[in-house]
Formats: structure tokens, C-alpha cells, sequence
């Protein structure tokens, strides 16, 4: 049997011809020793293209050669392995985690960035991310059935921001409303360390049974592999290797790089697949052409199946005339699938595509051995081991360091800071509510489609999202989702910050009366080749994984994007926490607005005095320091549970938890009810009596917080719960009809609510308009 290490056969092709030059290799993004390294894997010289191979699949994008040790310290499963919705498909194993829900059903869910191509044509790069991941969530064998996205812009006062945020949230609109998928919503937040580095990160969400679980393994010698979907063309070229560099004036020319989406094939397609992954023992594996295109989706189920596979590109649809092996293997075209098929049973997968008005071509075949082979025009192009180049790219442990400021950060104190008038105090709320991170995002989600399908319970806009999945005459679910992340805590400190992203995205689903189930992550940092920047990813990644282990909550997948950093500046540290949570009872779904004068608010959690990274430091008096805010992990989840209690008992109004903003913010959101704005009266003498100052009772960002919203006579019970939980309960005032907000403390504050309103809610619109 043929192996890799055999040289070629002479190919008259010159591109195979061109000489492997240390300049070649380092436009590949590869170092001389992983060259060095390839050529011992394959005991020759590579060609042209198999550099190409190569390049995109030991990129970071594809490989993970920077993070993967750190991921490895991700709880995969459940670590109470009696408590109900185990993971059904572990990180890693797939294209996306399964986790059940009960009832023979599950729900498969990922985030995945495109970063990096947005940042080059915002609205393709976000166009394709959407479809990216709708891909990988169908590939499993799962109808998606909601859609949120995390984004990160530079400061809106930029046109380069506003341009970049425009394009970006039309992307997302077009492809998801084209494609007839909700989009639900998200967390979206402006800052001046994304100047020019836009963070795209796409979410979706899918419901399949148990039995319905798809894999994405070549298996059985002699069975055929299809490619199903539109032709391949020269755009997406080394997307993968592309989003594995730091953006550069060169990257604004790089447009070939970014892929052109299509949502109504891509409609077509998940139809088209779901159906043939229907009937039974036809599909033997399936794997979306994503990152990397032909040469991951080949090599990564021939690698998982332990087998060979070997292709002919003459036979692969193509759009362009011309095109060489390099093109068609690292082409990122989008919407195409390879699909191994039981063989003797071809004629059927046909039949389904051309009822579907779809490519399915046959291309190749499953093999003995381990090799990829490629063939084109006769002569084999590539033969390369599929394993090593999915599973054994090379792994490093990069020096980690503490950036300097950081110390600076800690020794911060508030006693820095004037001491507030009354004048500050309450010019302060109409500021924060107003700056686009805290502002309304309701320019933005009305955008989008989020009540297509019909499933959607509650909509954006409030602590989380929830769809309602109708699984049967006598089933139904409600699936939650948030997203959370605050670069300017995980920018303070990378750790502390994490476990914040990950407890206020626990808070956020259990003030919507939801249990959370699992956890995906897109971790967004700077070059990791910097040891400034590994330390952030380190820490983060530290962080993540204690919280993970302290809520029980297995990671089911994710994504790391790196080098997210110009010759200006790097982001800030951006590890986004996606969760997905269940409601478990129709009657348990909460919102964050109030419901009628006359209900008291009560806070959960007490009242620390902290103004680290807060927004009040940044829009008050423009600085960005101070250490993050304390997290006691312990007492996040009896805040959880306790909240979750009180919402079964039937105590619960409305339920928001304290974030961006602080205490009055909070208040002033859940003022702010759909079709009716109420007011509130505040007493909060005897916390500012124990208060260092009151903007720090105010607007300080100490975590570990809910406000509740609950009928006067319920008030006693949910105290008395708090207080069993071991948690500092106390009522800080009551809903009024009138649209006022008073807040007695050292002096006696107020506000018009109305206006306070306004400036929420058209802040991001009046921005955009001009």
C-alpha cells in the first residue's frame, strides 16, 4: 500500500513545480520548525498545495495549537453524573456539544467568531458567521430554531464604528431573516479597544432526538463521498490562516479572504440534509465545509473515522473556470456539506438533492490506510496522513505575564475621586442609561426577525431570551439563552472577569426563570506570541473552568479567536459566556419589567461598595481602572437557586439583575415596562449611612445582586426565603403609577422617567441617523 511519505508522480501542473522557499513558508503563516515538522511527517518535500493544506489546518483557527491545553481544563460533562440533562456529545468529539433535555429530546448548541473578516466586509463576514454556524449546529442532525450574536464595537463617536456596526448587524439581519431562523437577540457593547477589531460572534441553537444524533466520521472502506450544495469558487481563500494573523493596513486588501454567503440555498440546504439524515442508514457521516473548506471537512472525517479518503477535483461542482488545487481545497465557499453514504444506496441521496434543486456530485471514496488523497486531472496532487493533520498539529505553551498596569488597577481607590454632588448624582443616571452599551439595542433588533417560527416567548431586550418548542401533541419546551461578557472587568483582571461573565449569565437566565444546562465559549484575546496577551488568555481560561466546576456546568464547545489586535492596539480581553438554560414550567417564564404600581422592590445580595471598571468611572469621569468587582461563586449559585425557588412559588413579578450601570440603572430598566412607563419610590437612607460614598451605593458594579419586583403581601415570604438561603435581602422601595423616580439617601434624588426613557431607548437610533 501507498503511503504519504512516497513522492509524487511528476505533475505537469506548475503550480505543483513552484519551490518551497523559507519566504513561501512564512506567507503561510507556518515557522521554519513546523516545516521542518511537516516535512518529517511526510518523509519529502510538500507541494504548493499540500503547504496550502497544511497552513490552513495547523492554523490557530483550526488547530487551537495556542489554547488547547488550556481548553482541556473545561469540564466536558457533568460532574453529578445522576442529575438530569447529561451530555449526550461531549466538546471536541463533534461539530457542536449535545445536551439532553428530557423526553428523548436534546438541544445542540455553539458560538463561533468571524471576527476577522468583518472587520474587512462587516457585512459578509457577519452574513457568513450566521451561516457558519447554522452548519454546524445542522450537521449534527438538528433543526436550529434560534439564532443570538455577542458583538463588540469601537466607540460610536467613530465613523469607522458606525460603519463597521452598520454593515455588521445588516449582515446578521439578512441572513437570518432570509433563512427564516428567530433571532433572539444577545449582548452587544461599544468600547474603544475594538477599534477596527469588531467582535462577530454567532450563535445557534437546535432541538434533535436522541436517535437523530449525526456524526461527522468517515467510516466503512468503499462507501462514497458526496459533495452536496452550491459550486466552489476562489472566494474565502485561506480564510482560516487569515483569521490566525493580526489585522493589518495589507488586511483592508485582503477581500478575497472574506466569503460571500447565500441564505436562500443555505434554506435549501438544511432541508435538503435533514431530510436525507432522515432516513435510516443512509448517511454515515456528514461535515460542513467550513474553515478550512475541502480540506478540513476531508481530512477531519477521515481522521475521526480512523480511515483513508481519497477525492478527484475534476469532479467537484465549480463556479470559476481554471481553477487550480490550491483554490479548490482551501476555497471557504459557503453552504456545502461532504457526505459519506452507505454505498449501493447513492440513487436515494441523489433523488433527495435534485428534489432540492442541489448539487450532489459523488467525488471520492473511503479508503484503507490513512491517507488524503487528492487527484486532478488524473495525478494525484495531494497525499497527505488526514490524522496528523486534523489531530497532531503542533502544540505550544506560550510565556504567560502579567501586564504591568494591573497593578495599578489594584491600587486604586475610589477616595481618588471628588466627592459627588447632588448634581453629578443624578446627571449621572441619564448618562449611563444613554451610552450605546446600557442604551436600548432596540435599533438593532428590530432588524431582525426574532418572531419567525412563532416560538418565541420572550423577546430581546430583556435578562434572557426563551423560544417555546412545540415537540409533539403533548410537548413542549422552553429553551433559554443569554450571553455575558465585560471586557472592562476581564480587561482589569482576565480571571475575576471570567467568573463574572459566567455568574451575571447565570443571574441573567435564572431572572428569566430558566435552569442552566451548559455552557459554549468564544474566547476573543490578543496575539498570543505575546506574553502580555497569553497571561489574559490564561487567566481567563482559569476563570471559566472554576466556574464551570462551581455551577456544575459542562462546556459543550466553542471557539477561540486570537490575534485580535492592530499595529494600534489589542481588544480587551473578551471571553464570551454563552449559556443555555430550560424553563420548566410555562408559568415560571419572567421578564425584568415591572407590572403594576404598588409592587415592592426588593434587592437580593446586599450592597458592596465597589467602583472598579464600572461604567460611572468611565462616563462620569473617563477613566478605566480600579480592580474588578469580587465574585463569590458559593453565593452566586444559592442566588440562583433561591431566585428559581421563589419564581416556582408563584412569588415573582419580575426579576433584573444589577450589571452595567449599578443599582439606580437597574431600577430605572425595570421601570421602563412595555407600552407603559411607572415609577418607583426609594428609601435607601440606612445603606447610605453605611455607604463610603453614595456614588458607590449608586452605580457602583459589586456583583452578586437581583432586584425582584413582588406584591406587597408575597414580601414577607421572599425575605424570609433570602434569609434561609443565606442571602442579604432587604426592600429598597416601591413601583408607583406615576412616572417618577425619587431616591431618598443623603439628599432626596429624582427623575423623570420619561425622559430617562427616551434617552434609553433612541440613544443607539440617534447616533445612526446622522
Amino acid at each position: 500500500m501507498s503511503t504519504a511519505s512516497e513522492q509524487l508522480p511528476p505533475n505537469p501542473d506548475p503550480l505543483l513545480n513552484v519551490p518551497i522557499t523559507p519566504e513561501l513558508v512564512e506567507k503561510h503563516g507556518l515557522t521554519p520548525k513546523e516545516y521542518e515538522m511537516i516535512k518529517e511527517i511526510i518523509g519529502r518535500e510538500p507541494n504548493l498545495t499540500e503547504l496550502g493544506v497544511f497552513s490552513v489546518m495547523w492554523s490557530e483557527h483550526c488547530s487551537y495549537k495556542n489554547s488547547r491545553p488550556l481548553l482541556k481544563t473545561f469540564p466536558t460533562q457533568k460532574a453529578d453524573s445522576d442529575s438530569p440533562n447529561q451530555v449526550l456529545i461531549k466538546a471536541g468529539e463533534e461539530n457542536a456539544g449535545v445536551i439532553d433535555i428530557g423526553d428523548g429530546w436534546a438541544i445542540c448548541f455553539k458560538i463561533e467568531s468571524h471576527n476577522h473578516p468583518s472587520a474587512v466586509e462587516p457585512f459578509e463576514g457577519a452574513a457568513t458567521g450566521v451561516g457558519g454556524i447554522i452548519r454546524d449546529i445542522f450537521t449534527m442532525g438538528a433543526r436550529p430554531v434560534l439564532l443570538t450574536n455577542s458583538l463588540r464595537f469601537g466607540d460610536l463617536s467613530s465613523a469607522q464604528s458606525k460603519r463597521l456596526f452598520r454593515g455588521v448587524v445588516h449582515g446578521i439581519s439578512h441572513y437570518g431573516n432570509c433563512i427564516g431562523i428567530p433571532n433572539v437577540g444577545g449582548d452587544v457593547y461599544f468600547d474603544e479597544c475594538y477599534e477596527g477589531n469588531p467582535l462577530v460572534n454567532a450563535l445557534c441553537l437546535g432541538i434533535l432526538r436522541h436517535d437523530q444524533i449525526k456524526r461527522g466520521a468517515a467510516t466503512g472502506v468503499g462507501n462514497p463521498v458526496y459533495y452536496v450544495g452550491p459550486p466552489t469558487g476562489r472566494d474565502g481563500l485561506g480564510g482560516a490562516s487569515f483569521a490566525s494573523r493580526e489585522l493589518s493596513e495589507e488586511s483592508a486588501a485582503d477581500r478575497p479572504a472574506v466569503q460571500k454567503g447565500d441564505p436562500f440555498m443555505e434554506k435549501l440546504l438544511i432541508e435538503a440534509c435533514l431530510e436525507m439524515m432522515a432516513v435510516d442508514g443512509l448517511v454515515v457521516g456528514i461535515q460542513d465545509m467550513g474553515a478550512a473548506g475541502l480540506t478540513c471537512s476531508t481530512c477531519e472525517t477521515a481522521g475521526r473515522g480512523g480511515s483513508g479518503i481519497e477525492i478527484e477535483l475534476d469532479k467537484v461542482p465549480q463556479r470559476e473556470t481554471g481553477m487550480n488545487s490550491y483554490e479548490i481545497m482551501l476555497s471557504e465557499s459557503q453552504e456545502r456539506m461532504l457526505v459519506i453514504v452507505k454505498k449501493g444506496r447513492e440513487k436515494e441521496l441523489e433523488a433527495i438533492f435534485e428534489k432540492w434543486d442541489l448539487h450532489a456530485v459523488e467525488i471520492g471514496t473511503v479508503t484503507e490506510g490513512e491517507d488524503m488523497v487528492v487527484n486532478q486531472h488524473g495525478k494525484p496532487v495531494v497525499k497527505l496522513p488526514a490524522a496528523k493533520l486534523a489531530d497532531e498539529a503542533p502544540v505550544y505553551e506560550r510565556e504567560a505575564k502579567e501586564p504591568a498596569y494591573m497593578a495599578e488597577c489594584r491600587a486604586w481607590t475610589s477616595a481618588m475621586l471628588p466627592t459627588p454632588d447632588k448634581a453629578m448624582l443624578e446627571s449621572a443616571l441619564g448618562k449611563l442609561l444613554s451610552h450605546p452599551t446600557i442604551a436600548s439595542k432596540r435599533w438593532i433588533y428590530q432588524q431582525y426577525d426574532h418572531m419567525v417560527m412563532t416560538g418565541t416567548v420572550i423577546e430581546p431586550g430583556s435578562d434572557a431570551a426563551i423560544v417555546r418548542l412545540r415537540l409533539g401533541k403533548d410537548t413542549e419546551k422552553r429553551i433559554a439563552i443569554a450571553n455575558d461578557c465585560n471586557n472592562r472587568f476581564c480587561w482589569a483582571d482576565p480571571y475575576v472577569g471570567a467568573k463574572i461573565a459566567m455568574a451575571e449569565c447565570v443571574r441573567n437566565l435564572a431572572c428569566s426563570g430558566a435552569r442552566a444546562l451548559a455552557m459554549t465559549n468564544n474566547l476573543n484575546f490578543g496575539n498570543p506570541n505575546k506574553p502580555e496577551s497569553f497571561y489574559m488568555l490564561k487567566e481567563g481560561v482559569r476563570g471559566l473552568a472554576e466556574a464551570c466546576r462551581a455551577f456544575d456546568l459542562p462546556v459543550v464547545g466553542g471557539n477561540v479567536s486570537l490575534y485580535n489586535e492592530n499595529v494600534n492596539q489589542k481588544i480587551d480581553p473578551t471571553p464570551v459566556v454563552s449559556l443555555a438554560g430550560i424553563v420548566d414550567a410555562p408559568e415560571h417564564v419572567t421578564t425584568q419589567t415591572v407590572k403594576g404600581a404598588g409592587e415592592m422592590l426588593v434587592l437580593l445580595g446586599g450592597c458592596p461598595h465597589e467602583l472598579g471598571g464600572s461604567y460611572y468611572l468611565k462616563v462620569m469621569h473617563g477613566l478605566k481602572t480600579g480592580a474588578a468587582p469580587a465574585v463569590d461563586l458559593e453565593a452566586e449559585k444559592r442566588l440562583a437557586a433561591c431566585i428559581l425557588s421563589q419564581i416556582g412559588a408563584g412569588r415573582i413579578k419580575a426579576a433584573h439583575d444589577l450589571s452595567e450601570g449599578g443599582l439606580l440603572t437597574a431600577v430605572a430598566e425595570m421601570l421602563f415596562a412595555p407600552g407603559k412607563t411607572f415609577g418607583a419610590k426609594l428609601d435607601l437612607a440606612s445603606m447610605a449611612d453605611k455607604a463610603g460614598r453614595l456614588d458607590e451605593l449608586l452605580y457602583g458594579e459589586s456583583q452578586g445582586r437581583v432586584l425582584l419586583s413582588v406584591s406587597s403581601n408575597k414580601v414577607e415570604s421572599v425575605l424570609d426565603a433570602a434569609t434561609d438561603a443565606g442571602i442579604p435581602a432587604v426592600v429598597i422601595g416601591e413601583v408607583q403609577e406615576e412616572p417618577t423616580l425619587s431616591c431618598k439617601a443623603e439628599d432626596t434624588l429624582s427623575w423623570d422617567v420619561e425622559a430617562l426613557r427616551t434617552a434609553w431607548e433612541t440613544s443607539i437610533e440617534q447616533v445612526m441617523a446622522h
